[in-house]
């Protein structure tokens, strides 16, 4: 594996990363395990969290083998970044993405993700696992919702009558 070049994340765009910088970016909140909806018009983003996430660790708890196990499962790639707007506004992709500095709480910083625990920048103290919550009730866990760039919206739309 290709070792980490020094403050890659500030001297390097995202596509020029190598597969452990990549994997290094990511701060292991688990905010992008958690359930989204994205309609016409809106993204809604719910506490509950995806059936391979350890909610404690706030890490995918089969990340090998996701894609085999939960096919709606995302995967953030350089190329896509720019469309993951549903990412908050601390995630490192997105960051760097945007050329903005990474938040002093992340893990390439201090050399822990404890602090970003501690700050409630992880999903560890508030998410749910699906067996939680049922289908019916989904819509009393939104935690987050915004309105898509109408650019979004159109091509979701677009998507939806194919």
């Amino acid at each position: 594996m290709a070792a980490l070049r020094e403050q890659f994340w500030a001297r390097y765009r995202l596509e020029e990363l190598n597969p452990a910088e990549w994997e290094a970016l990511c701060d292991g909140c688990g905010q992008c395990c958690l359930l989204r909806e994205i309609d016409d018009h809106h993204v809604s983003v719910f506490s509950v969290a995806c059936k391979l996430l350890d909610i404690e660790a706030s890490r995918c708890g089969n990340y090998a083998q996701r894609f085999q196990h939960v096919p709606e499962c995302t995967q953030l790639t350089p190329e896509g970044v720019a469309e993951f707007d549903w990412l908050p506004e601390t995630c490192a992709y997105r960051r760097v993405y945007l050329r903005q500095p990474l938040p002093d709480w992340h893990p390439l910083l201090t050399g822990s993700n404890e602090r970003m625990h501690e700050e409630g920048h992880s999903v560890r103290y508030y998410a749910l696992g699906p067996h939680e919550v049922n289908e019916d009730e989904l819509g009393d866990h939104i935690i987050a919702r915004w309105p898509l760039s109408e650019a979004r919206a159109a091509a979701q739309r677009a998507k939806r009558q194919d």
